[in-house]
């Protein structure tokens, strides 16, 4: 099946519904706000009114050779998360937030199910020689050598690298970063970013308010709206509680809300 045809997963595209933003924001309400039932009834047509928005998405992977109905389900996962997660008392469209939450899920599934495998002992290699390299760095105040590497964490020279190199997953220059309202941020147009992180949020038109965050709130909104992540994956990832978390978060969006 290819994404030209009308059918994907059993559902006609000409067919599929979209709600504009007063409708989102109304369904959303009532899915935070509303009985269990009425809850109930709003998710489904939020699910059904952004099919369209993960067709988008997806077809953008289609290039990685996989099933185009297995992408489309899991782009649903992805935005069923997003509608789970989704913080309706924020003045931000649910594109804006549902776009990267189903790019990270459709991601997580191609990086999960690469058939090329890499063993255990390889990842575990590579996961030593990238600890001892930031001991390193703190320590020498410079980059550490391969050869440096190597003997800190007793490995070979030739094994620290093979290891090192089995774990980069290449990355297309065309790899969609961010997308809304039909503007699409592709990883060659971050390449100049000094700060990497921060590129998606300067595609949210707040380049100047981004400047009044610490380097820990960046990193938290990076991962909760770039990478996709619940809070709960977000606390392991920074080593902080879900609840500094929520703090740190909904801190940070109140110092950006006025520029937005």
């Amino acid at each position: 099946m290819q994404y030209n045809k009308v059918e994907i997963c059993g559902i006609n595209t000409a067919d599929l519904k979209v709600l504009d933003d007063n409708k989102q924001k109304e369904l959303m309400h009532v899915v935070k706000n509303g009985t269990p039932e009425q809850s109930k009834n709003a998710r489904e047509i939020l699910i059904k009114g952004n099919l369209r928005l993960v067709l988008s998405v997806v077809q953008k992977f289609t290039n990685r050779g996989e099933n185009p109905d297995d992408l489309f389900q899991v782009g649903c996962i992805g935005l069923i998360k997003a509608i789970d997660n989704f913080d309706d008392t924020l003045d931000v469209k649910f594109s804006t937030y549902g776009v990267p939450m189903i790019i990270g899920e459709v991601r997580r599934y191609l990086r999960d199910s690469n058939y090329i495998r890499v063993s255990r002992s390889i990842r575990d290699t590579a996961y030593k020689a990238m600890q001892a390299k930031e001991k390193l760095q703190n320590e020498l105040l410079r980059e550490p050598t391969i050869e440096e590497i190597a003997d800190e964490i007793s490995q070979t020279r030739e094994n620290v690298i093979i290891a090192l190199e089995a774990i980069v997953e290449p990355v297309s220059l065309y790899e969609p970063v961010f997308s809304d309202g039909g503007d699409t941020v592709y990883v060659m147009d971050q390449i100049s970013d000094s700060t990497g992180e921060s590129g998606w949020i300067d595609e949210l038109s707040i380049k100047d308010s981004i400047q009044k965050l610490s380097d820990r709130e960046r990193k938290i909104l990076s991962l909760r709206f770039y990478s996709g992540k619940t809070q709960t994956e977000t606390a392991k990832c920074m080593g902080i509680s879900q609840a500094q978390v929520s703090r740190i978060e909904k801190c940070a969006i109140n110092k950006i809300r006025p520029y937005t």
